[in-house]
């Protein structure tokens, strides 16, 4: 698993939510990348292996991963098969402003929670769940008397159905086409957990009880990302949710575990192509 070192934020939400259905044959290799908007990805066909923090998904059709705000992933698809999915792109504001007895971030949370990005629908779902994405897609196509409250209701139907669904699985799911090494999990977490911490391998390794060369080696093959660059990529993530709430650059620093101001500005720069200081209200990218 490659990478190029400059991960970015990509895609732009100026709304509460978009669907697209995508079908194409594109020579394309993705390179890493992250959202502020949280993700959802409906696989219909295709031969798709979808990489996020540290895990791979190999995709079966009607297969459901969750992706939330700021998780860095990527897809590796085979250009010689037709690749169709469905995307939504549902923007956290939104999801917060409506949650009143449910919270509709459940989907995202228990994704994490089970250690694993992905719903693979049974039967009685997908006789469910079908019509009511098929409603949505409709829906959002629509511009008649009341578009815009009848899609966002058939939004939280769909919501509701497939979390209902992750709330009646157990961890232990039995998905056989997740590649994930638990080790590595549980360092992933660590460090997000963690990123105002010190970070170093060394304190990483000593912590998990491995050598320093095994950790880079292991962590690398894994994830994609050396360990220093996956830390910073993800400071930087934090940093920049910190400013665009309101936090002081200098606060933003402190707070996202970077020991330097200076070197910060210049990450933060290199990373978002600009200074802190003029990244101001949420880009909903």
């Amino acid at each position: 698993m490659a990478h190029s070192g400059t991960e970015q934020k990509t895609g732009y939400l100026n709304g509460d939510f978009a669907l697209f259905h995508l079908k194409d044959m594109k020579n394309t290799q993705f390179e890493y990348h992250y959202h502020d908007f949280n993700k959802i990805i409906v696989f219909i066909s295709g031969s798709v292996t979808y990489l996020i923090e540290g895990r791979a998904y190999r995709l079966k059709p009607w297969d459901i991963l969750f992706v939330n705000n700021n998780e860095l992933h990527r897809p590796i698809i085979d250009p010689s098969v037709t690749y169709e999915r469905i995307v939504i792109w549902v923007n956290p504001d939104f999801l917060e402003k409506h949650g009143g007895e449910c919270d509709f971030f459940t989907c995202f949370k228990l994704a994490g929670k089970r250690e694993n990005n992905l719903l693979r629908p049974g039967s009685a779902l997908l006789k469910d769940f079908g019509p009511i994405l098929a409603g949505l897609e409709n829906a959002c196509k629509s511009t008649g008397f009341g578009a815009t409250i009848l899609k966002n209701s058939i939004f939280f139907q769909f919501l509701i159905v497939i979390t209902r669904e992750l709330l009646g699985i157990s961890s232990g799911s039995g998905i056989n086409d997740i590649i994930s090494d638990g080790q590595i999990r549980e360092i992933l977490d660590y460090i997000n957990l963690n990123l105002n911490s010190d970070l170093s391998v060394d304190t990483l390794a000593a912590r998990f009880y491995m050598s320093r060369y095994h950790l880079m080696h292991k962590f690398r093959e894994q994830t994609g990302f050396p360990v220093h660059s996956y830390i910073v990529q993800k400071r930087l993530i934090k940093a920049d949710a910190l400013v665009r709430a309101g936090v002081t650059a200098a606060q933003a620093c402190e707070q996202s575990g970077f020991s330097d101001y200076s070197s910060f500005v210049r990450a933060y720069k290199k990373m978002f192509g600009t200074s802190p200081k003029n990244r101001t209200g949420r880009l909903a990218k």
